[in-house]
């Protein structure tokens, strides 16, 4: 067979997964996939689709340039147990506007390059759950994605008022919002929705019209989340933007509640969800665990914390009694969770003695007070803060982290901070199981 010069190609295998149908047939790290039943592979999305049947004919390149097929009969949607160098097998699309709210147009200069790239990918919208707006896709696109039915799919919306989101996303193509998703209504894909929510701009009527046409899309979008927009004080040269503060979350919350309680009645859903920064801010009590309806939209701060604190007193229930502890822990929290945390590590010290919990609230001066989330807090602000106060060992939420690695936003390392401040630092994870299995585990 003529051998081809694919030297440019991103399809470069970089793990075969033990057990698997490519270990069996001896495919290797190295290899590099050309096409699967004699179609070429265009990304990740073409990749999964192809080897969806329950026949398979690949065709690999060897690193010595030998060409392989490989006919595999399989069982339906079976994987391979490929994994690929790049992900996506192709180049991430990045994002085409320049929303009057973007969070990374407000980042100080001089941090890692890969910080600055807006991702506005439908295929990790798919993959990985990141939001998109779908301003950078063509018709023949969004027919791939509903050719393909990916789905879930979540897409920020903001507004579905064209010449508002025109404004707002300061993209031409960003009036097309509601046909499209129109278009995956009719498809019967799943779709949930994002408001980034700036006072002024989208909320008031607009948010009524917004939040109305949504609804008229229900069950295919399943659900809504509204977040209030984030300003850090970087904001040179950019649009002048109010922030919610605690009288304007408090009227946010009232409203959303009279919208759940129609949405409730007609669609037997709450369908909308503020996130709890809302709450936080208006100093109100979250609801119940069973008005979140499940979580869908955990990832985006909707129920984060109703979430953990019911995971934290499921896990207490289960203990009856723990001795020999004799620990002081400091718990680093941003200064928005800090009462909720507070809170909850005194219910944790009430029932397991021998545990002594220090919440500290770490104050964003990288980014600016404004900014108030465990996710965005530098590895120097946590060892400025933190240097002075005594504890055996400090716990940071892994949201702290870059994703899959030990590492802050500003590129300090979680070994360097624990060698700055001379102890040793835990990564807990979300959950509130996970938490408390910490404190009792060392």
């Amino acid at each position: 067979m003529e051998l081809k010069n694919i030297k440019e190609t991103k399809n470069i295998i970089e793990n075969i997964v033990p057990g698997s149908i490519a270990e069996e047939l001896e495919i290797e790290k190295g290899d590099i996939l050309l096409s699967i039943n004699e179609t070429k592979v265009k990304d990740i999305i073409d990749y999964r689709y192809l080897i969806s049947d329950d026949y398979v004919l690949l065709e690999i390149e060897k690193p010595n340039g030998d060409i392989w097929e490989y006919e595999i009969e399989k069982e339906y949607d079976e994987d391979l147990g490929i994994v690929f160098t790049n992900p996506l097998i192709d180049r991430a699309k990045s994002c085409r506007n320049k929303c009057v709210f973007c969070f990374i147009d407000q980042l100080p200069p001089n941090m890692r390059e890969t910080l600055y790239f807006k991702d506005d990918d439908s295929r990790l919208s798919f993959l990985q759950g990141n939001f998109i707006t779908l301003t950078n896709m063509n018709d023949d696109e969004i027919d791939r994605i509903i050719r393909y039915r990916l789905s879930p799919i979540n897409i920020s919306v903001h507004t579905t008022n064209p010449e508002l989101r025109i404004k707002m996303l300061r993209n031409k193509n960003a009036g097309k919002i509601y046909e499209i998703l129109e278009r995956f209504h009719e498809a019967r894909l799943d779709v949930n929705c994002q408001i980034v929510l700036v006072p002024g701009i989208n909320d008031g009527e607009e948010l009524d019209r917004t939040l109305t046409d949504l609804a008229k899309l229900y069950p295919t979008i399943e659900s809504v989340a509204v977040v209030p927009v984030g300003m850090t004080r970087y904001r040179e040269n950019l649009e002048d933007l109010t922030p919610y503060d605690g009288k304007t979350s408090g009227e946010l919350l009232d409203y959303m509640k009279f919208k759940q309680q129609i949405f409730l009645r007609k669609l037997g859903t709450r369908f909308v969800f503020p996130s709890d920064e809302f709450f936080a801010l208006s100093q109100r009590d979250t609801p119940d665990y069973e008005e979140y309806e499940g979580f869908p939209q955990l990832e985006n701060g909707v129920g984060l914390m109703k979430s953990f604190e019911y995971e934290v007193e499921r896990k207490l229930l289960t203990i009856e009694r723990v001795i020999g502890l004799n620990r002081r822990y400091i718990i680093a929290t941003g200064t928005l969770a800090y009462d909720f945390m507070d809170r909850l590590c005194n219910r944790v010290m009430e029932k397991i003695h021998g545990l002594d919990l220090k919440v500290v609230p770490i104050i964003n001066n990288f980014f600016g007070h404004n900014i108030t989330v465990s996710g965005l807090v530098t590895g120097i602000d946590l060892i400025t803060q933190l240097k002075d106060i005594k504890s055996d060992t400090i716990i940071i939420p892994r949201s702290m982290m870059k994703s899959g690695e030990e590492i802050f936003l500003d590129d300090i390392t979680l070994e360097e901070a624990s060698r700055r401040l001379e102890r040793e630092i835990l990564v807990s994870d979300v959950g509130g199981r996970e938490f408390v299995d910490l404190l009792i585990s060392r």
